[in-house]
């Protein structure tokens, strides 16, 4: 029987809540210039958002540790309304300027949620559960990329020669959005969820603002978070790739919408697999990273090269395309789209639970999470911005493939170093900094 504290529990509250604010995000997105002809007005929205989301995730798991995981989900959840309400202002009024302003409040607000989210997903399960909860947390998020992509298509397919999404596509995701802010509010406290083991959830309180701070800044000392930089900073940087050039650059609005789908249905299926295989009890924990690691490496590889083979088929200064989901030859561009979803699903995945097998700490956890979220999105406005100024498509997609090639080797250094278990460390690590911090405030 499932019990509300339990982590099982906790966690599929968060995916629902993430379901229905970045998972509606990503289908918006997706679609390629967030449904509109003009892809550069979501290109600097997106600028605007990713750099403020860059700033915000330093700092973003001290405040989920002050606040609490569900106060920062409920902060965060809202300003994906707002991001949606600005793209149907836009569709009136073609004044980029709030789109541009709410896309910069909606990167300090997703900096609150992910980092509150990667907190409760990495901290809450046991050792042995990690990728499985991580896989079931992505499973149940891209579900919103799914369930999302068929607004546009209902509401926009035979309506193959427009431009832009109608009205009613931005209405449907703000108010779904605005019921997944809802949604956080029942989020339990850390210290109420009570592991598998029996165990409460253990959060190491700071009792000042700059113990939390000093904290965030430690992590530029920890070895393991530097070298794992190129990995954070591809994670999101193929997006603009994905959405605006492949999809939004060769394909009509309803392929698009139609893509879409099956990008967010690939990514649960690549969580899926990939989760469950990071818990394989059979092998050792270090086992795992490193068989894991190398299937990511053949994968992504493989299928960037028919990205490749692909992408020197159009330009993004000739014959404007409007390929349709009818036309001859669709169905090996959709594999490749597919294998490009399942791919961000997988290395997401890997990403997270290679942070997941560093500590068991939820406030370190938070940090981790935090500075994920902020070189990421630092990797992700700049590479909007890229977009935005119209780089040749074949450019972009060099250097995505590049930093993902570059990436590999250097997380190699990180997973050579897994250890079985945390727990002794993690205990004596925490009494010893309590300890510390009780004889300062003394």
């Amino acid at each position: 029987m499932l019990r509300y504290s339990s982590p099982l529990v906790q966690i599929i509250i968060v995916g629902v809540v993430c379901l229905l604010n970045p998972g509606m995000f990503n289908a918006l997105t997706g679609i390629g210039g967030a449904g509109q002809l003009d892809t550069t007005v979501a290109a600097n929205a997106n600028v605007a958002l990713y750099t403020c989301f860059a700033v915000g995730g330093f700092f973003a798991g001290a405040i989920v540790n002050k606040l609490g995981p569900s106060t920062s989900l409920v902060i965060g959840g809202s300003t994906y309304a707002l991001y949606s309400g600005s793209l149907l202002y836009y569709n009136h009024h073609a004044h980029q300027g709030f789109p541009v302003t709410a896309g910069a409040i909606l990167g300090l607000g997703a900096a609150l949620l992910w980092t509150g989210q990667g907190a409760i997903m990495l901290s809450y399960p046991t050792e042995n559960n990690k990728g499985k909860y991580i896989g079931l947390f992505w499973i149940i998020f891209n579900l919103g990329g799914v369930l999302g992509s068929l607004i546009p298509i209902a509401l926009n397919w035979n309506g193959s020669n427009n431009g832009t999404v109608n009205d009613g596509t931005y209405i449907a995701f703000l108010v779904l959005m605005g019921l997944g802010a809802l949604l956080s509010f029942t989020l339990l406290p850390p210290h109420k969820v009570i592991r598998d083991d029996g165990k409460p959830v253990e959060v190491q309180k700071f009792p000042k603002w700059k113990d939390e701070l000093v904290g965030v800044f430690k992590l530029f000392l920890d070895w393991r978070m530097l070298i794992l930089i190129p990995m954070f900073i591809s994670s999101n940087w193929f997006y603009a790739y994905h959405f605006n050039v492949v999809n939004a650059g060769y394909f009509n609005i309803r392929t698009r919408s139609f893509n879409n789908l099956w990008y967010w249905a690939a990514q649960i299926v690549g969580a899926m697999g990939f989760g469950k295989f990071l818990d394989t009890p059979s092998l050792k924990r270090k086992n795992r990273g490193i068989i894991g690691l190398f299937i990511l490496f053949v994968t992504v590889m493989a299928t960037w090269s028919g990205g490749l083979v692909f992408q020197l088929t159009f330009t993004r200064n000739g014959e404007k395309r409007d390929f349709d989901i009818y036309d001859s030859g669709y169905a090996g561009k959709l594999i490749l789209y597919i294998l490009y979803g399942m791919n961000d699903a997988m290395y997401q995945c890997y990403a997270y639970w290679v942070m997941g097998s560093l500590t068991n700490d939820a406030s370190i956890l938070a940090r981790y999470s935090g500075f994920y979220k902020a070189i990421q999105s630092a990797g992700g406005a700049i590479s909007w911005r890229i977009d935005a100024l119209s780089t040749p498509y074949l450019v972009e997609l060099l250097i995505s493939w590049g930093l993902l090639a570059i990436s590999f080797p250097c997380t190699f250094i990180v997973a050579m170093k897994i250890k079985e278990t945390n727990n002794e460390v993690d205990n004596e690590k925490t009494k010893r900094e309590i300890s510390n911090s009780e004889n300062v405030e003394k």
